[in-house]
């Protein structure tokens, strides 16, 4: 039997290419001898790829249903770390599964990254202040795929729609879906080429340009953090009990969280500006500022995208990962911590 074949979108990316770099150093037997796919978009990027052994796929963009359909259909795997906004390019995916399911009559598996922003409150605007909700979600006790249906009727949100859209293409094709949904990614990623993540370093760049940190109103939205190697083992794990054929939910029930630790957003801002002040770069304390200041001063903004990413609020236990994969986050606070210094000092290098 051919090595299971694995595509994988976002390798040129920093979850994705984090995750593919601890898969292709894996130990465990069956990840060890799986062959890997990755769609590019740089020929540059192609040709790194190509070096290392893996197909590169050649697309434009996450609307092109038919490419991709067509990629995962030559797949048994889809790692799918490009951008969570698009459902139109993840309905195509899993639908390619499902050719290749009816080809073969092997498993398929649809594995999706996603953030706890979809989960989060609209404090700011005031548009959905969650009163109705848990201050804390839980991925094992409490239904998130119906939370999402109705957050999606009051208040659409890209992110949360192509949630929804994964898990309603996976009950139409019969592909089993798996959604990783992370909270705020940090550290320095292992892929070969994007190494930051967003929300710390976009905070940490927008610092140096102004003299001081900035967090948005009282800055007391509530998320949690994660190392990113702790992140891409969770990847690692679930493909492991997959392979096993171990019960692992999926579908409505296969939402995973993935968060180690707990931050308000001014605390954010203070460990940005203490990592300034050390350098010399900022002011010692963080300032406040208006949501439509920020989007006004931001290329390319929305507002809504800004304070569902950097002002709300979205507490998320992860028992449900690590009750099924075993997931133990071996990295603490301390690395948290210094992560606002590797912020800076990656901003300063540019």
């Amino acid at each position: 039997m051919a090595p299971t074949k694995v595509l994988v979108t976002g390798a040129s990316g920093y979850i994705g290419g984090s995750v593919l770099t601890r898969l292709l150093q894996s130990t465990h037997p069956d990840i060890k001898n799986l062959s890997y796919s990755v769609l590019v978009r740089k020929p540059e990027h192609a040709e790194h790829f190509k070096s290392l052994g893996m197909t590169p796929v050649m697309f434009e963009n996450l609307d092109q249903a038919d490419l991709l359909k067509k990629a995962a259909s030559e797949h048994d795997i889809v790692i799918n770390s490009a951008s969570a906004f698009r459902a139109i390019g993840a309905r195509a995916l899993i639908e390619g599964l499902a050719e290749r399911k009816k080809i073969t009559g092997e498993p398929v598996w649809f594995i999706h990254t996603s953030g706890t922003s979809s989960v989060g409150n609209r404090p700011v605007s005031k548009i959905y202040t969650q009163e109705d909700a848990p201050f804390e979600f839980n991925d094992k006790t409490q239904d998130i795929y119906a939370y999402e249906l109705k957050r999606e009727a009051h208040d659409s949100y890209p992110q949360r729609a192509c949630d929804v859209a994964v898990v309603a293409a996976g009950e139409d094709f019969n592909v089993p879906t798996y959604i990783l949904m992370s909270p705020t990614i940090y550290g320095t990623g292992s892929g070969p080429f994007n190494k930051r993540s967003v929300q710390v370093p976009f905070l940490s760049r927008r610092a140096l340009k102004k003299g001081y940190a900035e967090y948005i109103g009282e800055g007391a939205g509530v998320w949690d953090h994660v190392h990113i190697d702790d992140t891409t083992k969770v990847y690692e794990l679930l493909l492991e009990k997959l392979f096993a054929q171990a019960d692992v939910p999926f579908g409505r029930k296969g939402i995973y969280f993935g968060g180690s630790g707990r931050h308000s957003w001014k605390q954010v801002a203070e460990g940005i500006a203490r990592a300034g002040f050390a350098a010399g770069v900022l002011e010692a304390e963080p300032r406040t500022i208006r949501l439509e200041d920020l989007a006004k001063d931001t290329p390319g903004a929305v507002e809504q995208y800004q304070e569902l990413g950097l002002a709300s609020r979205s507490c998320t236990n992860a028992e449900l990962t690590r009750e099924v994969l075993g997931w133990k986050p071996e990295i603490g606070e301390e690395a948290w911590e210094k992560g606002f210094v590797e912020e800076i000092e990656a901003a300063m290098a540019q």
